[in-house]
């Protein structure tokens, strides 16, 4: 798909998302200790897909807003950053902790107010959820991992449509070739096939080891890759299908095809803004409100065409989020 293309995709499934956001936000009740005049997605003239600034969040005190330490998290961040501020908090941006566990420790800490996690990432390396264990249906996991957090007396924010997952993936071209479009047709042919992923791939059951208990995938070959090079294994014809991640901005500008897990093999990733309880008290309703608006188009395509004008385009993370909370009208 082409760029030009893809950016119109991109404007349509925008254009449809903010008008479901407006209904997703209309019926919330209000509730939390801040005083609210009007909420910060409605207008004098009645309800609106913009973000209106509520003057009385500017007495609410200075919230950090933290990220790990790749494009997509940088990409999130800058959404619910630039988010609040429009709705009038006091916003600290520090969105390059590194890995989960500096993001975790640091916002127990109180060093960081919230941060985007994955909840798949959550249960396994914060709660002890073996991965075979984690629940396959995406609430059910997001509300382990809400437990969890409450446990360090932090709140997790209701999820993101997508999930960043393990994903098998093909060039539409063989794909098509080979009449493939499910992971079970994938094994069928896997004898004929070649497969690349990371090399601990062979041992993970939410990738190789799994497809091949799961599905009965035996294939020809195994190439083992740094990620880096996940997508232009398939590219340069080096390997038929390749794990990669759902969101991958590579999957729509290289004319790739995630193929469908119909046996539910990968587990739920989404991601969930954690919040300190004490900064959501504070904060009273309308960040968890502003929160959910700008999550309602997140969907898996349009966060593929994010992180793509990013790590392909080289955008700045800013100027990207900032351009998908105008697309959809977040921001006059």
């Amino acid at each position: 798909m082409t760029t030009t293309a893809t950016r119109r995709l991109l404007a349509a499934l925008l254009a449809v998302f903010a008008v479901l956001a407006i209904s997703a936000c209309g019926d919330d009740s209000d509730n939390g200790s801040a005083a609210q005049s009007t909420s910060p997605t409605e207008t004098a003239a009645g309800s609106s897909t913009a973000i209106v600034a509520n003057p009385a969040n500017a007495s609410v005190p200075e919230i950090t807003i933290a990220s790990k330490n790749f494009t997509e998290q940088f990409i999130l961040g800058e959404i619910y950053a630039q988010a609040l501020e429009a709705a009038g908090y006091k916003v600290k941006k520090q969105l390059n902790l590194g890995s989960e566990q500096i993001a975790f420790k640091a916002i127990k800490q109180g060093d960081v107010d919230a941060y985007p996690e994955y909840t798949g990432t959550a249960l396994t390396s914060f709660f002890d959820v073996k991965t075979d264990d984690i629940p396959k249906d995406e609430q059910q996991a997001y509300e382990r991992t809400k437990q969890g957090f409450a446990e360090s007396e932090l709140t997790a924010l209701p999820p993101t449509p997508f999930t960043d997952s393990n994903a098998v993936g093909m060039t539409k071209k063989r794909a098509d070739e080979l009449g493939i479009k499910t992971i079970s047709d994938l094994a069928d042919k896997s004898a004929d096939l070649t497969m690349s992923g990371s090399p601990e791939c062979r041992q993970r059951t939410d990738c190789l080891l799994g497809i091949e208990k799961t599905y009965g995938a035996k294939f020809k070959k195994y190439v083992p890759v740094d990620l880096a090079l996940r997508h232009e294994v398939l590219t340069k014809g080096q390997a038929d299908a390749s794990i990669v991640f759902s969101t991958d901005g590579q999957i729509v500008q290289q004319d790739l095809v995630v193929l469908e897990d119909d046996k539910e093999l990968f587990p739920p990733y989404n991601v969930t803004l954690v919040v300190r309880d004490e900064v959501l008290e504070a904060a009273g309703p309308d960040l968890a409100k502003v929160v959910e608006q700008v999550q309602a188009g997140l969907s898996t395509e349009v966060m593929q065409e994010l992180n793509s004008r990013v790590d392909l385009d080289k955008q700045k993370p800013d100027v990207v989020a900032k351009a998908y909370l105008t697309e959809s009208g977040f921001l006059e």
